[in-house]
């Protein structure tokens, strides 16, 4: 296998590269990447653009075999991906879902200002190290008995908010109000129970953070003010998802979504892209435990943030709802939804996965809150500890990603590379000379998240931005950050 892809990339404009049908004869569809000159380079070492070629192999799929400009390797389908299948003809697939089901971010608003806080950053980030669960194995304050985390797997962050850890506004604010319908517990298994018990309301490792930051730009002054946000004002970003529970759930999936395929008598580019029909009962299995880990992510995230506001009570002496602790939105990064898109001026039901890419709803789309019909659906964008982050809000031009976006930098360096090439010491002086707090349970952790590890967040933005699938609205600039 060559180290570097070298199949066909027809340049469609400075932010499109097709991948033809014809390049296989199992494509049923074109693919198509996101990327600018310089980042298709990077895209074309990684590999990852045969991974494309091989979701779009798949039955049922439509339009397009889509990756972001975050595009990197993954298991099965790359980091990045967005694929939409006819729930009549086509499939559902573990692999283009994602291990951390429901992987996402929050971001929430504050009333204070960087003039506020600009001394006491060490404080808050040690505080907040002292409250939040992190770390490979972490394990939560919240414990429950097995008919409780059914309750949590069918209720997700309203199940939070019922045990007092949060408001009705809160729902609001997070995608699908923070719990997807048709989620069944009865089929988890008992090893992921067993997994899921002990780690509601924690971090994690990897890439996953929780991060204080400051707005240093505003690119659209009327949607940041309808967000609540200003500039030099002060977020905070949870990175967090449904932890070794929807890995357990997605492990599970797959063993019988390989017997599913083969059942179906469904040809495979890559047996890591197990699936079955959307409409079989392999495939309604699937979507039923994804959404109880999905839900499970969501309850995560929800109590991460409970955290993450009586850390800011403890410092500032004041409640949250009076520093102005709203969340202004929860987005999912990986996940598989049944939705409705217009295909060819004809509405169809469609099966989205979203691995890696965020949903990037444009105005007037009735499943937004209120608040934000007239402005899009917030999306969040985060960097990773000394890079900036963006809030960017759905436009009408993302219907040709079937209203997605991408959902980071994506990385440069594999995590193996990124050790061997990044000193500790080094880092953690750079981090420092550029006034970031950073506190880790292992080094090893600050090397394979390093910003060196990652694509140009900046970049990455930009091409979105210019391919009308998103639009910039504020960037923040990290001032501390914790880490697993």
């Amino acid at each position: 296998m060559a180290d570097v892809w070298d199949g066909p990339l027809e340049k469609i404009d400075g932010i499109r590269w097709r991948i033809p049908r014809s390049y296989k004869k199992e494509m049923r569809v074109d693919g198509i990447i996101y990327a600018d000159d310089e980042l298709i380079e990077s895209v074309k070492k990684d590999r990852a653009p045969e991974q494309v070629v091989n979701v779009a192999c798949l039955p049922g799929i439509v339009k397009h075999s889509l990756a972001m400009p975050d595009i990197h390797w993954g298991y099965g389908a790359p980091i990045g991906a967005v694929a939409a299948f006819d729930v009549d003809k086509g499939i559902v697939s573990p692999g283009i879902t994602g291990y951390d089901i429901n992987c996402g971010v929050r971001l929430v608003r504050t009333n204070l200002f960087y003039k506020d806080i600009s001394g006491r950053i060490k404080e808050v980030i040690e505080r907040l190290f002292e409250n939040v669960p992190s770390g490979l194995g972490s394990h939560g304050k919240i414990k429950v008995d097995e008919k409780e985390m059914k309750r949590l797997l069918l209720k997700g962050a309203s199940w939070v908010v019922e045990k007092g850890y949060g408001t009705g506004q809160d729902l609001e604010f997070c995608e699908e109000r923070g719990a997807m319908s048709g989620a069944d517990p009865s089929l988890i298994s008992p090893k992921s129970y067993q997994r899921g018990r002990s780690q509601i309301g924690t971090l994690g490792s990897g890439n996953h953070f929780l991060e204080v930051q400051r707005i240093d730009e505003v690119y659209d002054e009327k949607t940041a003010r309808l967000f609540g946000l200003e500039k030099d004002g002060i977020t905070v970003m949870i990175h967090s998802g449904s932890r070794g529970f929807g890995y357990q759930v997605c492990e599970d999936s797959l063993g019988k979504m390989r017997q599913a395929a083969a059942k179906y008598k469904i040809t495979l580019s890559d047996r890591q892209l197990a699936c079955a029909p959307v409409k079989s009962p392999e495939g309604q299995d699937y979507l039923a435990s994804m959404r109880c880990a999905a839900n499970y992510a969501w309850a995560n995230r929800q109590y991460l943030m409970h955290l993450a506001r009586v850390s800011f009570e403890m410092v500032f002496k004041q409640k949250w709802p009076q520093l102005g602790m709203n969340l202004i939105y929860d987005v999912t990064h990986n996940i598989a939804k049944i939705e409705k898109h217009v295909i060819d001026g004809v509405e169809k039901t469609l099966c989205v996965h979203r691995k890696g890419a965020t949903r990037a709803f444009p105005p007037g789309k009735r499943e937004l809150p209120d608040k934000y019909k007239q402005s899009g659906q917030p999306v969040i964008i985060p960097g990773d500890m000394g890079t900036h982050s963006y809030l960017l809000a759905g436009t009408e031009g993302a219907e040709e990603t079937f209203y997605s976006t991408c959902h980071g930098a994506g990385r440069l360096l594999s995590r193996t590379e990124a050790k061997r090439r990044i000193e500790y010491k080094r880092l953690k002086n750079e981090l420092e000379e550029k006034g970031i707090v950073v506190i880790a349970h292992s080094p090893k952790t600050l090397i394979e998240e390093a910003p060196q590890a990652y694509k140009d967040i900046n970049r990455v933005v930009d091409i979105v931005e210019r391919a009308g699938i998103s639009k910039k609205v504020c960037r923040m600039t990290p001032l501390g950050v914790i880490k697993g």
